[in-house]
């Protein structure tokens, strides 16, 4: 196990800058998942760890050794690819042990870690079988092994799981959580999977364009993000935001006007907006409901679309005629299109964020103040 620091870390191809200044500090044992859309920059950056990708700028640090230009094979790092990499003229065992072999352990030193490995990932069944006749859960499990076996500083995945079906997925997503904490190592995992991040993660580092966008744990980022493409990543279906600019701000009470027919006011004191100032509202779509309790906002949508999942119900609407809204309610519910639906919102449950896209006031978590609505537009649920 090793902690590791990348100070000021910089990529460039041909003068074009890809990974921009990153500064991470990773605790040992800690379980990291570096997370974003295509070419935001992370499996760049799991390179340059491991060691793959020369470092244009920056330092890289294993616990207090830099490691910058170090060769991958003394760095003590293991790394999982997508593709399972499997020698398939090899047999399981042979597999595990090739590159104990290559680095001239002893052969008693050999077995011993690849029956240890396959003991871990219950593989022990199939030592003696060729990668074709293993699944595709079973091939990765052997991928994994061939890293446990070296007893590595740091396991790094680049993005593991994607080539394997759903199921499989979720399989191998409960056994990778089971193997940190068996094994208690550093690992660094990339994906662009928010699901692998928000279950797997001890703490997400959110990438967008090649510069960290927010770190935190997984609840700290769905709850508290710190920007807009924090907050529009993290979370599915994706947050709906909304349009809206402050009429007033006095003594802790905040006005809002969102569209033409909702006025709002939110007990928050937010000292730096002024009448005027331009602001996005971030719903999240669980938190909307046809259920309206005191003090919530109610607003009144068209329905578009419904999907039926069977314990979830999502319903795609127009707000005011012309904003999208994505809800999701727990439960089956029957409607129709064009329907019209009253949802309660709590005004705790609301996010702000500027005209830049930077978070201006983060959710009360134990603000009991409601918002009192104004000029709601009610409507008629029909189930």
């Amino acid at each position: 196990m090793a902690s590791l620091t990348l100070r000021n870390l910089v990529k460039s191809y041909d003068q074009n800058e890809t990974v921009h200044g990153i500064n991470l500090d990773i605790q040992t044992g800690e379980f990291v998942v570096l997370v974003g859309p295509s070419g935001c920059g992370k499996t760049t950056i799991l390179r340059m760890i491991a060691g793959l990708e020369a470092v244009t700028s920056g330092s890289i640090h294993i616990d207090d050794q830099d490691v910058t230009h170090t060769a991958a094979s003394k760095r003590g790092i293991a790394m999982v690819f997508q593709s399972y990499a499997l020698y398939p003229h090899m047999t399981v065992r042979n597999n595990l042990s090739f590159g104990l072999k290559n680095m001239r352990y002893s052969k008693q030193h050999i077995a011993q870690e690849v029956d240890h490995a396959a003991d871990i990932l219950q593989l022990s069944d199939y030592l003696d079988r060729l990668p074709s006749h293993l699944s595709g859960g079973q091939r990765q499990r052997v991928a994994i092994g061939r890293t446990i076996v070296r007893d590595p500083k740091i396991f790094l995945f680049d993005e593991p799981l994607s080539n394997l079906d759903a199921e499989l997925r979720v399989q191998m997503r409960h056994e990778l959580g089971k193997l940190h904490r068996k094994l208690k190592s550093t690992m660094i995992y990339v994906t662009h999977d928010q699901v692998e991040a928000m279950t797997l993660a001890d703490r997400i580092v959110v990438l967008d364009s090649g510069k960290i966008a927010q770190t935190g744990t997984p609840l700290a980022i769905y709850n508290h993000p710190e920007n807009i493409f924090t907050a529009s990543f993290i979370g599915s279906p994706k947050i709906n935001l909304l349009p809206g600019e402050v009429i007033t701000n006095h003594q802790g009470r905040l006005q809002l006007t969102v569209g033409p027919d909702i006025a709002i006011g939110l007990t928050r004191e937010i000292p730096t907006l002024k009448p005027g100032d331009k602001v996005t509202l971030g719903l999240r779509p669980e938190h909307m409901t046809p259920t309206v309790n005191h003090g919530d906002i109610t607003i009144n949508v068209v329905l578009d679309e419904v999907e039926t999942l069977g314990d979830s119900t999502y319903i795609y609407a127009k707000l005011f005629g012309e904003i999208d809204l994505r809800i999701k309610l727990q439960g089956q519910y029957s409607f129709k299109d064009s329907d019209r639906l009253t949802l309660g919102i709590d005004p705790r449950d609301i996010l702000l964020f500027d005209a830049g896209g930077t978070a201006i006031d983060p959710r009360p978590e134990n603000n009991e103040s409601r918002l009192a609505p104004q000029n709601d537009v009610k409507g008629q649920r029909q189930t």
